[in-house]
């Protein structure tokens, strides 16, 4: 597993851009303003490109790779076509399995449960429906939360860019598994839930 995965605050920046397909961030340490992590969806098909334009974004597929600055492999998210709910795998830097989410409907500001690769179940991932505010939580505690942090009214009124604060609890320990997948779920809630 990356180093990087063993802090617990990152600040996650989308790209900005006025008509833009694929969904880019980058991942700063807000202790330094470093860019830690890159999330980048590289292989996007124009087909899904065309679609992202239209009210079927939320269905379209996605490959996100998340990698180092200088492009190492850290944590894979794909999903394929989705139309009730979204199921989606997560891999490592050598594209093994190592968990799922898995979406509920009809679930007031959003819910995934998380899964480990073989099916169990580690957390949830839930929203709230009157702010964007996440949290991942099992049996009463909190592994992690995810706020947005608004960059000023103007570019958020004319552009589709997000920024998140994730805030990982220190007792998640700095070689689990759960680190990638909460990384990882960040970028689904925009993907999945907030589009």
């Amino acid at each position: 597993m990356h180093p990087a995965l063993a802090q617990n605050q990152f600040f996650v920046k989308e790209h900005v851009g006025m008509f833009k397909a694929a969904n880019n961030f980058d991942i700063y340490d807000p202790a330094t303003n470093r860019i830690v992590l890159e999330c980048r969806e590289p292989d996007l098909g124009m087909v899904t490109k065309v679609f992202r334009f239209t009210d079927y974004k939320r269905h379209t597929p996605f490959d996100i790779r998340i990698t180092t600055p200088t492009g190492g492999p850290v944590v894979r998210v794909q999903r394929g076509v989705s139309f009730f709910r979204s199921r989606i795998e997560v891999l490592d830097e050598r594209d093994q399995l190592i968990g799922t989410f898995q979406q509920k409907l009809l679930s007031l500001g959003g819910k995934f449960e998380i899964l480990d690769a073989k099916g169990n179940s580690l957390c949830w991932l839930k929203g709230k429906w009157t702010s964007w505010e996440f949290n991942f939580e099992k049996d009463g505690k909190q592994f992690a939360s995810v706020s947005k942090k608004w960059a000023g009214i103007g570019k958020e009124l004319f552009t589709s860019a997000d920024n998140y604060m994730l805030s990982i609890d220190p007792t998640v320990p700095a070689d689990s598994p759960l680190r990638q997948l909460i990384i990882a779920a960040v970028m689904c809630i925009d993907m999945v839930l907030k589009e």
